[in-house]
């Protein structure tokens, strides 16, 4: 018997009621029950706190087994510790097994069994242990029939549950396998279709990373190579909560002194900072819950760096936003850009956001879609001057790190 619960906990607080993440989520559930009304079947779906959820399931079902699969955030695994208790007070047994990622855990660690915190040996030892047995997809078809026979059920409805249509485009399920070839050469230019936009498919379990990894293996391995970063990311949040918690994985990066100019963080979200290639990719986040991939890291590398503003903002307005939000990939994604996160960039590195547009967005395509008006008097002047941004970032996070010695 299949059931989905709507995590009242989570939803409450989303700060928009038009979030495009709980109508995907909503359309894949409607799609989920009619293939079970055709078996027989329903999805049984609860909006409440999961305890309160499976504590009205007890009531009206004798159960005997409940399965699900991992999740690494922090809430997830203190949500799945306290249902595993509640049902071994009712002497039913919980399940939990991997499913989102090819290796977790313990999987992929070096050889005196620590975790690695470097993607690069992280990648070669995954890519070495990697066989058809990981591979391999789940023989539930030979199942089917064992899904309990009743009346279908209704899925509450998006009003039902607080929430409105937001009629957002989303992204196809199936990989262009033309865009996974030519990923290596395209993925860098934000001005054409060079990206899967598979993240949001990912993230919430509506295809298999095997496939996808079966797939990509034949197809370029530059691809397959981001794939591993997520799996990456998840197992460092594993080991290390923490950086799930609101600290940084180097610690003597949390004694950075952090500007946190509150006007400036409006600019910077609503894409008015006067550098056009950080602007156009605020815009493009906040029109469609997408945002290129080298623009993120252009737009995260300038609110830490270029303003001082504490990444935690930054990383708190992505998951408001995204799509395809994961909180260990956006975690470890905007640790790499601030500089404190495992494997991240020297914090010396500061991306110039006219090189990075001279790079790839030459002609300013990308540029033009998201702020036409670049050239005209009503563009704002740059907020800061690059150089100084560049100067005062330094002497920041020198600082911060003397006094962390």
């Amino acid at each position: 018997m299949p059931i989905f619960i709507f995590d009242t906990y989570i939803l409450e607080q989303l700060p928009d009621k038009r979030d495009s993440r709980v109508e995907f989520i909503h359309d894949a559930l409607t799609g989920l029950q009619d293939q079970l009304k055709e078996l027989g079947s329903t999805l049984i779906v609860y909006h409440d706190t999961p305890l309160q959820a499976f504590k009205q399931l007890v009531k009206h079902y004798t159960i005997e087994q409940v399965y699900t699969n991992h999740d690494y955030e922090p809430y997830a695994r203190e949500r799945d510790d306290s249902i595993a208790q509640f049902l071994q007070e009712h002497s039913i047994t919980f399940h939990t097994y991997k499913d989102q990622v090819i290796f977790d855990k313990l999987e992929v660690v070096k050889d005196d069994g620590k975790p690695y915190t470097i993607f690069t040996p992280y990648s070669k030892k995954w890519k070495a242990k990697l066989n058809k047995f990981y591979l391999k997809s789940y023989p539930v078809k030979k199942y089917v029939g064992n899904f309990h026979q009743q009346a279908a059920k209704r899925v509450p409805s998006l009003k039902a549950i607080g929430f409105e249509k937001t009629d957002a485009a989303f992204p196809a399920d199936s990989p262009d396998n033309a865009i996974i070839k030519h990923y290596d050469k395209q993925r860098d230019i934000p001005g054409i279709t060079g990206t899967s936009h598979l993240g949001v498919h990912l993230r919430f379990g509506t295809i298999s990373i095997r496939q996808l990894v079966q797939k990509t293996m034949k197809l370029n391995e530059t691809f397959l190579n981001e794939l591993i970063w997520r799996d990456f990311f998840q197992m460092i949040l594993w080991h290390f909560p923490h950086v799930g918690q609101g600290k940084a994985f180097k610690a003597e990066y949390d004694f950075i002194k952090w500007r946190n100019n509150e006007e400036e963080f409006t600019r910077w979200c609503e894409g008015t900072t006067g550098y056009p290639i950080v602007d156009a990719g605020m815009r493009e986040l906040n029109t469609t819950g997408f945002m290129h991939n080298r623009v993120r890291m252009i737009t995260a590398s300038f609110l830490a760096k270029h303003l001082l503003i504490d990444w935690r903002w930054g990383e708190a307005y992505f998951a408001e936003k995204l799509l395809d939000y994961e909180l260990a990939s956006n975690n470890g994604n905007w640790q790499w850009a601030a500089g404190c996160g495992c494997d991240a960039a020297p914090y010396f590195r500061i991306f110039n956001p006219y090189t990075q547009t001279k790079k790839f967005d030459p002609q300013n395509t990308y540029i033009k879609k998201w702020v036409p008006e670049y050239e005209d008097d009503s563009y704002p002047a740059p907020i800061v001057e690059h150089d100084k941004a560049r100067e005062r970032c330094l002497e920041t996070y020198k600082k911060a790190l003397a006094k962390a010695r």
